[in-house]
């Protein structure tokens, strides 16, 4: 069954849209993860504009965020001032994302930087937790216990100016990492369409050692608000979300994460990071073959607008 997006200009199989939301909402319940980074390379194999790929998966990364947090409010597991800290430099970072983004595409070189930031930025990501898994799993394989380091010990972070308490985390740090973290997951939200919760968690809880019991739910309010700002902003300058896309994704999406989260009940936490690590160095393998290989029409025309 075939549907037209009028913003991506072709007709696609709404089975394929609604397996693919709910393959990503599957991953995203297994994994913890909001699937974004998945997401937005298989719009793009499919033959979507990655322009459009990245301003529509940021309005789905929008509503698979909502009830998470909203689920996390009512069991006390957000920090709202360590969120409006992250949130004020996620809404600088969309920005700076979204005014990017229009000068790449009006320069026609949009597509080529959203592969290689992929190839590059999943590559990092995924090997370095490959390798930190894969050593997990090998040492309690041997029977070694893995040596983590506790929330309570200190970094350099710490030595920071610009201190403040952040008493619902039991933390009294720097502003300036908390901005500079939710700056950097902003742009990249807007840039490449992805939530960044598989950054943000890992990052808050090892570097600034914020405890578990509040770090999932303040980085799904901090994601939903930056996601919810670049949606508002791609929409207004540069008119590259497709709503129909969209709705089907989400719909998609919200069935796959109840299997997800089943199935990730019945896995260990080393096994749950090798196989994400797994799953993001095929996808930045993916962009890498794509940029390697000759394309098949070597020359395009488009209009102005494209």
């Amino acid at each position: 069954m075939q549907i037209y997006l009028p913003i991506a200009e072709l007709a696609v199989n709404v089975f394929l849209i609604l397996g693919m939301g709910g393959a990503v909402g599957f991953v995203s319940g297994l994994f913890g993860v909001g699937g974004g980074f998945l997401l937005t390379p298989l719009l793009i194999f499919s033959g979507i504009p990655p322009s459009v790929a990245v301003a529509t998966v940021t309005s789905q990364v929008v509503a698979s965020s909502t009830s998470g947090v909203l689920s996390y409010w009512r069991k006390g597991g957000v920090d709202f001032k360590l969120a409006t800290i992250l949130l004020c430099g996620g809404i600088i970072g969309s920005s700076l994302g979204v005014w990017l983004f229009s000068i790449l595409r009006a320069l026609g070189q949009l597509d080529l930087i959203i592969s290689v930031s992929y190839m590059l930025f999943l590559g990092t990501i995924g090997g370095m937790m490959f390798f930190e898994s894969a050593r997990s799993v090998w040492r309690g394989a041997r029977g070694k216990a893995v040596s983590t380091r506790k929330p309570g010990q200190h970094t350099w972070v710490h030595g920071l100016p610009l201190k403040t308490a952040f008493k619902k985390s039991r933390l009294y740090i720097s502003v300036i990492p908390v901005i500079t973290l939710g700056l950097l997951i902003g742009f990249a939200g807007a840039i490449l369409g992805i939530g960044g919760g598989f950054i943000m968690v890992p990052a808050l809880i090892y570097l600034l050692r914020v405890p578990g019991n509040v770090v999932i739910g303040t980085s799904l309010l901090q994601i939903l608000v930056t996601m919810a700002v670049a949606t508002i902003l791609h929409a207004l300058t540069t008119g590259s979300v497709d709503i129909i896309l969209g709705l089907i994704l989400m719909v998609g999406g919200v069935l796959g994460a109840q299997f997800g989260a089943s199935a990730g009940q019945k896995l260990k936490g080393e096994q749950l990071r090798l196989l994400l690590a797994l799953l993001i160095l095929a996808v930045g393998a993916r962009f890498l073959f794509d940029l390697a290989i000759e394309p098949t029409e070597l020359f395009s025309v488009t209009g102005l607008g494209g």
